[in-house]
């Protein structure tokens, strides 16, 4: 328990001082409640014993007070506590956003965006818990039963013996409470995959309407919420005997004790003196109960923290694996591209590239074609330096990749998706994004060499318009252009062109492609097409097939061979042929 709270207070080193200051006010807490149950000793033996009735007075007095400020010190404590576990789990999701904004691209590849949030949140909520609230129970838990033995004794020794016994058997049962903690681990699995597969299952139900995708994410939905009903159950079963014995021994209490006390302690007791000590046992019997409780909630949560917490960090960890590690190079002395030998997989043992080469002369046009998985996607991420090879060296003006900058990549190298993504603000802002130091001129230059004047044109506040809520909204050609004027302001010496003209509406083509025109001039450009009529004019084609260039050259030079390029075309020639008779 103490190696979790460690963890936890190294994310709030500022108010590290609060933990301990919650614990010295939640012992303080315990002292006068043992406190106000010694003076219910005295307020007996007064009123039973003596007789005294003034005296018995003063004790009730004595014992309301310390109740009263047992409570009001134990609110302070778990205030304090409360403080703290918020700004702890504050903490913790910024440390997950933190993590998320400088996550390797291979973690958001192999970690559901559910399973993500679930971590982040239920983890971050679930280390609040441990800390708001069981800081001051488990003082309480541990001190409580301590001081109350002590009293026990103090009484009479019969008490103490009873209640000895009584917290020694509880504490048994306590423990075979507990479960499997394997068991509780496969629990705790089963309830974190529940979660993100929800999150997943619903964010698919519009892929599901409109693209009648199969059912395997309900498929896997469903198996989450078979597994955990079926662990949540079995661990139930597991607790359920202990359990139901351990509250048979406080509530049955009296039960247990008549018939001994009727035997074998009345005939030779004070009668006074025993009635005093079995009302102080039902009072003393009834607060340990509620700390052995307590105890029990503190083993639970204790698991539960050091669970959240491990998995947090875990979390945490994942994101900088594989993470590609920049070198301080700010400038390319050329943009020619090297691959050498270069070894890559998604997943252990799937290798997308196998010993890989290639050379690419800067300021050509190249086109990448091939089969879906045939590793187009995932040269081009490299060559970004979005992932961290296995095996090889990949370089760019001669110098390895890892030797650049993260800078000098981003500011180098340009990209532009089939699918435009534009920002929630104006269309000066969202090209202007490319160049912060760019001057009003140069943005709206970009935006004329992507041939967005007949955008502007449309509208009143033309560059100052909004994009998105509340705003205007563009066609998929327009927020093209758009992003195409972005990478033009930016001044890259290297254009990746992901199926970039893949899904243009008709009416903004020809504007598109003469962007196009203004983006590729004096660049390294690398396209990935499916469109083979946007490939014909490139410098050079690279054919390849499960990760292997199988093919490369002009289109002039691979169609005048029987090659797998020219029976592309051969095949997109006659598909573009085909018509719908009525």
């Amino acid at each position: 328990m103490f190696d979790v709270y460690k963890k936890l207070l190294h994310y709030v080193p500022r108010e590290r001082y609060l933990a301990y200051l919650a614990l010295f006010f939640s012992a303080l807490s315990s002292f006068f409640t043992v406190g106000g149950y010694f003076y219910l000793n005295c307020f007996l033996e007064r009123l039973i014993l003596q007789k005294d009735g003034s005296g018995a007075g003063r004790a009730a007095l004595l014992i309301a007070g310390m109740l009263a400020l047992a409570s009001l010190i134990y609110v302070t404590a778990v205030l304090i506590s409360h403080v703290l576990g918020f700004r702890l789990e504050t903490n913790l999701r910024k440390r997950g956003i933190d993590g998320l904004t400088d996550a390797s691209f291979r973690f958001f590849d192999l970690t559901p965006s559910g399973k993500t949030r679930k971590i982040i949140d239920d983890n971050a909520a679930q280390t609040h818990m441990i800390v708001a609230h069981l800081i001051p129970d488990n003082t309480g838990a541990l001190i409580t039963p301590l001081l109350l033995l002590f009293l026990a004794y103090l009484i009479s020794p019969r008490l103490g013996i009873t209640l000895t016994l009584v917290f020694l058997l509880s504490l048994l049962l306590l423990y075979l409470m507990m479960g499997n903690k394997n068991f509780m681990e496969i629990y705790q699995n089963s309830l974190e995959k529940l979660s993100a597969e929800t999150v997943e299952y619903v964010r698919g139900i519009q892929v599901i309407k409109i693209f009648g995708a199969d059912l395997d994410s309900f498929k896997s939905l469903s198996r989450a919420i078979q597994d955990y009903a079926r662990y949540a159950y079995e661990y139930s079963k597991s607790c359920k005997k202990p359990y139901v014995l351990f509250q048979l021994i406080f509530f049955g209490l009296v039960l247990f004790l008549i018939p001994p006390i009727s035997l074998f302690i009345a005939p030779f007791s004070d009668p006074g003196r025993l009635a005093s000590e079995l009302i102080m046992l039902f009072f003393l019997g009834g607060t340990l109960f509620n700390s052995i409780m307590k105890i029990m909630y503190v083993s639970q949560h204790a698991f539960e923290g050091k669970y959240a917490v491990n998995r947090l960090e875990e979390l945490y960890a994942s994101m900088q694996k594989d993470k590609i590690s920049f070198g301080t190079e700010e400038s390319f002395p050329h943009c020619d591209i090297d691959f050498e030998e270069v070894d890559f997989s998604y997943l252990e043992g799937r290798p997308v590239l196998e010993k890989l080469s290639f050379h690419l002369p800067e300021k050509k046009i190249y086109a990448l074609l091939g089969d879906s998985g045939s590793g187009k996607s995932t040269i081009v991420k490299l060559i970004s330096g979005f992932y961290k090879i296995n095996g090889g060296c990949i370089r760019i003006g001669g110098r390895p990749i890892e030797s650049y900058s993260e800078r000098a990549l981003s500011e180098n190298i340009s990209f532009v998706f089939q699918d435009a993504r534009l920002f929630k603000m104006s269309i000066y802002d969202n090209v202007s994004l490319a160049r912060r130091d760019a001057k009003r001129e140069e943005v709206l230059e970009a935006l004329h060499l992507a041939g967005c004047g007949s955008i502007l044109d449309k509208f009143r506040e033309r560059e100052n318009t909004l994009i998105g809520s509340k705003g205007v909204y563009l066609s998929g050609g327009e927020k093209q252009r758009i992003s195409i004027a972005r990478a033009i302001l930016k001044k890259s010496r290297i254009v990746i062109l992901d199926e970039a003209s893949a899904a243009v509406d008709p009416e903004n083509e020809h504007e598109l492609q003469l962007a196009f025109s203004h983006l590729m001039k004096g660049r390294t450009v690398i396209m990935i097409a499916h469109r083979l009529s946007s490939i014909r004019n490139v410098d050079e084609i690279l054919v390849l097939e499960k990760g292997r260039i199988i093919e490369r050259g002009s289109d002039e030079a691979l169609m005048a061979k029987d090659s797998r390029y020219r029976r592309l075309q051969e095949l997109y020639g006659r598909a573009n042929e085909w018509r719908v008779e009525g």
